[in-house]
């Protein structure tokens, strides 16, 4: 199967890390763009880049996709959007802090991000990709999906996406419209800074760059629902899903310097 193209993507999430990847990658491809994210500033500098590099349109929708009223106004621009055939749905973070530990208000905007984002936008952009016959939705959720210790919201949420991907995939067979859920592992970008995470914990080895992740991401969009980047993230969630080896990765989640370093309770 012929790697996919596309006439015009919508990223989350785009003014950094792999949604900034993805639209450099799309637009070097002649796919136009329309980038979504809190930090206009940073959009407007990267859709610059773009247009200058590429010539691709490329239109800025700032939000903040843990406000509701946000999320509404982003789901109105798609529904209305005649050429939308990508939809990314990169935008999120990771906790601080454990469940018992962290705000409420936190857990509730991890939601809102991950999920209710994810599904809403889905929803919006589904109506004209079935009427067209083609299209594609990616969401990106994390090896964390299948980890015991990666959090309770965040781990949760990122196991909704897989789920939720798989499942609609099989409610769209046969429509034309493929459902990715990316679950890359350790990447370099500004998410491990951000949540204040001990990047040290992980070897080298393991490490991805975002142009690695979100290459294999495009081209692996059609051929499967689950994208596991690169053969080592694949080992891990393996070893983390396999009923022989998850005792004994539970067991080193559970460790102290573990829990001290993914922000545990």
């Amino acid at each position: 199967m012929p790697q996919m193209t596309f006439k015009t993507a919508l990223i989350t999430g785009a003014s950094a890390g792999l949604g900034a990847e993805y639209a450099r990658q799309l637009a070097a491809k002649g796919t136009d763009l329309v980038l979504v994210a809190r930090r206009r500033e940073r959009l407007d500098a990267l859709a610059a880049e773009l247009r200058a590099a590429h010539g691709t349109a490329v239109d800025v929708w700032p939000a903040d996709l843990a406000v509701p009223g946000d999320i509404e106004r982003i789901e109105a621009g798609i529904a209305g959007h005649s050429t939308l055939d990508l939809l990314i749905n990169n935008a999120g973070f990771g906790g601080r802090t454990g469940f018992v530990r962290g705000e409420t208000g936190d857990h509730v905007n991890m939601l809102r991000v991950h999920v209710d984002a994810t599904v809403r936008l889905a929803k919006a952009a589904l109506s004209g990709m079935i009427a067209r016959g083609r299209g594609g939705i990616i969401n990106v959720a994390s090896v964390a999906a299948f980890s015991p210790f990666s959090g309770a919201m965040y781990s949760g949420t990122k196991a909704f996406l897989v789920m939720f991907s798989e499942n609609l995939q099989a409610e769209l067979k046969d429509k034309g419209i493929f459902v990715q859920a990316l679950c890359p592992g350790m990447t370099h970008t500004e998410f491990h800074e951000v949540a204040a995470i001990d990047k040290a914990i992980v070897p080298k080895p393991f490490w991805m760059t975002g142009g690695e992740v979100v290459h294999i991401s495009l081209k692996r969009l059609g051929r499967g629902t689950v994208c596991i980047p690169g053969w080592k993230n694949k080992a891990v969630a393996f070893l983390m899903r396999c009923p022989v080896t998850a005792a004994g990765v539970r067991v080193v989640g559970r460790a102290s310097f573990v829990r001290k370093k993914d922000g545990g309770n």
